[in-house]
């Protein structure tokens, strides 16, 4: 069954740029999230990080690639919600580290 734009239901699609992503899940989930609002939104994301953490802990790689989806998934409807465009956040380690502007960071610890 096709999802959306070349997605497939339980398989991995195509790349998409990280805007592109995050029209995707809006056009998809936004409505419902928006009106669970933010602390409900950010309880689902904080769930599916500890199923990630397990996929991880289990050294599952096929788990782990689908927790990582649905991670960033809520994370992009969180940024979503507070208006943020997560494609222009990014561009904050655009020239290496934020803080010591390296790449690779040197920075300590």
């Amino acid at each position: 069954m096709v999802v959306a734009e070349g997605l497939q239901a339980g398989g991995l699609g195509r790349a998409m740029r990280i805007a592109e992503f995050q029209r995707l899940i809006e056009a998809i989930y936004y409505e419902k999230d928006k009106g669970r609002g933010s602390a409900g939104t950010f309880r689902w994301f904080v769930e599916e990080v500890g199923e990630l953490a397990g996929a991880l802990r289990e050294e599952d790689r096929d788990r782990a690639a689908e927790e990582f989806a649905d991670v960033f998934a809520w994370l992009s409807t969180l940024a979503s919600i507070h208006g943020v465009e997560l494609e222009e956040a990014v561009g904050k380690y655009a020239s290496g580290c934020p803080k010591c502007g390296s790449a690779p960071c040197r920075c300590e610890g």
